[in-house]
């Protein structure tokens, strides 16, 4: 009875967030999520609860899953040449790319002009404000790899196309 409930749930939600995002099949919001108008999702990609701010483009990949709490912020106030103190009315929007087979541990945190590499693993409570490697595990502030998978292994798996 549980399982059929969130089934509910889920297609609920995907219906009510997914509206006019351009996705491909098989995408999945298992609680509210927030997209903009410049987000592209791939296939397969599962949410658990994601807010995207900003007006830069957002590029997820396929077969992406995520924690709760996900945050995207892309969309920046102007210090650098700015008129006013400490920053002026010019927004600069930066673009977000997730690349295939990542998964977001619970309350990331991605900043604008990033990108993360295909299989990467984001540790849970992680600020992504630089890029992170293929197959890489990063967690911290910043986000630095720790850790690798194993990408004979990796490649095996996506050859055979074992995906969740």
């Amino acid at each position: 009875m549980l399982s059929l409930i969130k089934k509910i749930k889920s297609k609920i939600w995907s219906t009510i967030c997914l509206k006019g995002v351009r996705c491909g099949k098989g995408c999945v919001c298992n609680n509210f999520c927030k997209f903009t108008k410049n987000t592209t999702l791939g296939t397969n990609c599962h949410f658990n609860g994601i807010s995207i701010s900003g007006l830069g483009p957002v590029i997820i990949g396929d077969n992406f899953h995520s924690g709760k709490r996900i945050r995207i912020i892309n969309s920046f106030h102007n210090y650098k040449d700015s008129e006013l103190l400490p920053y002026d009315t010019k927004m600069i929007d930066k673009e977000v790319i997730i690349e295939d087979n990542v998964w977001l541990g619970e309350a990331v945190l991605i900043l604008g002009g990033v990108t993360i590499g295909e299989g990467a693993i984001i540790q849970a409570g992680s600020v992504v404000a630089i890029d992170v490697p293929p197959c890489a595990v990063a967690g911290g502030h910043p986000a630095v790899p720790f850790a690798f998978r194993d990408e004979e292994k990796y490649n095996i798996l996506k050859e055979n196309k074992r995906y969740l």
